[in-house]
């Protein structure tokens, strides 16, 4: 193969790498913005130029041969460096710029981050946010996000991470289940109540507390409880508790409004929920040696919005 076929097939590489990292035609296509017939079209053109497989295919996966994948690990290094040099150059420009991929909880996302989105991008019109809502904890870098949006006790080593606010766990009811069933007035009492809880992978439904006031010591309780709902998003429990269903556990980012209209209102105040959800929302990255400004810029726009006065404090 002469030279000048050879640096016709730059592309081609990086579409084969592309493909290695997102898994599917479908899912590698919609990161590089073009068609799947067009991903298609490209891999197989290498292939005939390699003279040799390199991707194997089946109607539901597939699978980097050996050649495939010994091409995707002696150019990834120099793609990588290809990506970091041109984000450098973009960012001598002016203004921040350049797609930005994020991915965030459903009920925080919904909740908190889309207004300070929108007024991010008033601010940066060169930038694009793609957002990703979802609960699933998702592989930063084989997925192509950017920037992940978490509450967590613990930001993985292998990330750069921000902390942009503080949060907390509620207890909350409505006026009117409360009025019904009567005011839980410690831990224990929650065991006579309908309890919506987030399933965890423990078989027992358990939540834990410690008091807030400094007494002769600091011990926590642990009850066990139970209801006729649990569910895995936030939102969906709150909604549930706005209906009278019972006494739901909530991130303070998902009850924060319902609470400011008086429409659920604290329940257990002299008591701290705790373990049930992190008190950090951070923004987190793959580790990189060059962040894109469009990133930086994301970052410091949410700890500004999000940092003063975040956390209920009722």
């Amino acid at each position: 193969m002469n030279e000048q076929k050879i640096n016709t097939l730059w592309t081609h590489l990086h579409w084969l790498s592309v493909l290695a990292q997102q898994g599917s035609y479908t899912a590698a296509a919609a990161r590089l913005g073009v068609s799947k017939a067009a991903m298609s079209l490209r891999i197989a053109e290498l292939e005939r130029a390699a003279k040799v497989t390199l991707v194997q295919r089946t109607t539901r996966s597939l699978r980097l041969t050996e050649a495939g994948q010994k091409l995707v690990d002696d150019t990834r290094s120099s793609f990588e460096l290809i990506e970091q040099s041109f984000a450098q150059v973009r960012d001598l420009a002016e203004q921040p710029s350049g797609l930005v991929r994020v991915t965030a909880p459903v009920a925080l996302a919904r909740q908190q981050l889309l207004p300070l989105l929108a007024h991010f991008l008033r601010d940066h019109p060169e930038v694009r946010i793609e957002l990703d809502m979802s609960d699933r904890l998702s592989a930063l870098a084989t997925e192509g996000f950017d920037l992940a949006i978490r509450h967590t006790a613990r930001p993985p080593d292998t990330h750069v991470a921000w902390a942009l606010c503080s949060t907390e766990s509620v207890l909350v009811a409505s006026r009117a289940y409360l009025r019904k069933q009567g005011q839980p007035h410690s831990p224990t009492d929650l065991q006579a109540h309908n309890c919506l809880h987030y399933p965890r992978a423990q078989e027992i439904p358990a939540w834990t507390f410690e008091p807030r006031q400094l007494r002769h010591h600091k011990e926590r309780v642990t009850v066990p409880v139970a209801g006729n709902l649990s569910a895995n998003n936030s939102e969906a429990l709150r909604e549930a508790a706005l209906t009278g269903a019972g006494i739901a556990l909530l991130p303070d980012f998902s009850a924060q409004a319902a609470m400011r209209q008086g429409k659920l209102v604290r329940v257990l105040p002299d008591w701290k929920p705790v373990g049930a959800f992190a008190e950090t929302i951070y923004a987190i990255r793959p580790y990189a040696p060059h962040v894109p400004r469009a990133v930086t810029a994301l970052v410091s726009h949410l700890k500004a919005a999000l940092a003063p006065g975040f956390s209920i404090s009722l």
